[in-house]
């Protein structure tokens, strides 16, 4: 199957670009041309822009129940279409389309669910004394968002913005674009008033920095790399706008040396390997006791069978391929550093897997005898690469945890609930798992240091669209 798609969605309607530049995507399975989509320049940025300038004056004004209706509207109509917004994501991404339809979209309806709730329960107006305080939409939100949970990424972000009375222009990544497209649809379908959602396509380095400048818009939200997040935040600080950052990690998954191992190691390398290593809050280093690293190793050779590599439409499949050939060919450079640095291969190595000739693939990749100065231990990989580090004691391995740039996610294992519970709170990150803790979207995600500033989710992420305003009496 091949999608041609040549329209952008602004002011409520598809309408042509001005670029007659087009991008093509691949599928990540087979290497096989899969879409077309079109690029757009500054001038449908200015289009966009100026749509939801617009349009904030009455959408801001409306009852927040009114909004909220559209939202749920919007959830049911994503519903829908589970199955072949699951479909596409699969064949851009490689998340096995099991985990599609559970992650991909089923995190996409959580977003806007619990983001409902909320605003259903937001305090809009509070007395402090002579104060009236009030919290205020901030007004046109500039989203630019990833390719490695595309939909989420959006409704993340999309939801909230809604709720709060803003209007928004989305720059997804071109290279998973399509369910961004049925998002459009179906915005068109349930009749959200023009202006309030726009979409438009194209590169970070002109319509990303068009949207970033823009002295219409009032806060960016990206989720992304780091270096692209500096960027944008140097960028945005000429016009002083709100910005918030969702950027990358380099967690630390920590296993005590009295932690369930029997629970530990499967759930480890899942938090390493689920979607391929392409998520921003995997737990891509495992600090484990001197003593055990032998017996963890073993466990890792014995447990990894279970995560088959292959076609994810493929029953059985658990690690599907990555993006493109570039993240791939990224991923690769990792494993080779790896190994040039005197890491242990445990298992995994930087050749195609057995049997898939085509395709985006990457084996998993346990790189054990990790130091603390290798680029494996330090930078983000985004790919199924799982560098296992040893400690002495509990207090150096909350030293290591915390010796990256980063502090997104991290984990504790240990079956002294007080004494992972204290190390749970040393760690300087923004979430963290004890003995595998289920993820949470009522919870706040967003991350210390360089994994970024302000938080998504929930009321937490809620509170980031709101502007507050104090009225003395």
């Amino acid at each position: 199957m091949e999608l041609y798609f040549d329209k952008l969605y602004i002011d409520g309607e598809f309408v042509n670009s001005h670029s007659k530049e087009t991008y093509n995507v691949f599928s990540s399975i087979d290497e096989e041309f899969y879409a077309q989509i079109p690029m757009g320049s500054p001038d449908d940025v200015t289009g966009a822009v100026s749509a939801a300038r617009r349009a904030f004056i009455d959408w801001s004004s409306r009852p927040i129940e009114s909004r909220l209706e559209y939202l749920d509207r919007i959830r049911e109509a994503i519903e829908k279409r589970s199955d072949e917004i699951s479909e596409v994501i699969t064949h851009e991404v490689g998340m096995p389309i099991g985990l599609s339809k559970k992650i991909q979209c089923g995190l996409a309806l959580t977003d806007i669910s619990e983001t409902i709730q909320a605003a259903r329960n937001v305090n809009l107006e509070e007395r402090v004394g002579n104060s009236l305080i009030v919290r205020e939409p901030i007004g046109v939100v500039g989203a630019i968002t990833p390719w490695n949970y595309p939909l989420h990424q959006i409704t993340a972000k999309l939801a909230p913005a809604l709720a709060a009375g803003c209007c928004i222009v989305v720059k997804p990544a071109s290279q998973a674009p399509i369910s961004a497209i049925i998002l459009a649809e179906i915005v068109n379908q349930i009749g959200l008033p023009p202006g309030v959602f726009n979409l438009i396509f194209g590169p970070g380095s002109e319509v990303g920095e068009e949207i970033v400048k823009s002295e219409d818009v009032d806060m960016i939200s990206f989720t992304g790399s780091t270096n692209a997040g500096r960027a944008i935040g140097a960028l945005a600080a000429k016009t002083v706008k709100r910005v918030t950052l969702e950027l990358g990690g380099k967690s630390a998954n920590i296993i005590l040396d009295d932690a369930d191992l029997d629970r530990a190691i499967g759930s480890a390398l899942n938090a390493c390997f689920l979607n391929s290593g392409q998520t921003c809050s995997a737990l891509s280093r495992l600090l484990v006791p001197e003593k055990l690293v032998g017996e963890i190793e073993g466990r890792i050779l014995a447990e990894i069978k279970k995560f088959v590599v292959g076609n994810p439409f493929e029953k059985g499949t658990r690690i599907g391929p990555l993006v493109s050939q570039v993240q791939q060919e990224r991923v690769r450079r990792y494993i080779f550093s790896g190994i040039d640095d005197g890491a242990k291969l445990v298992l995994g190595g930087a050749e195609q897997p057995e049997g898939l000739s085509k395709g985006f693939y990457v084996k998993p990749t346990v790189f054990s005898k990790v130091t603390r100065e290798m680029k494996i231990a330090q930078e983000e990989i985004f790919g199924p690469v799982l560098s296992i580090l040893e400690y002495e004691d509990d207090e150096e391995a909350v030293e290591l945890a915390n010796e990256t740039i980063y502090g997104l996610s991290g984990g504790v294992w240990s079956q002294d609930f007080d004494r992972a519970l204290g190390l749970a709170r040393k760690i300087r990150t923004g979430q963290v798992d004890i003995n595998g803790g289920s993820f949470n979207p009522k919870a706040p995600f967003g991350g210390y240091k360089q994994s970024g500033s302000g938080r998504e989710l929930g009321k937490y992420g809620l509170e980031e669209y709101f502007e507050i305003k104090a009225i003395q009496t």
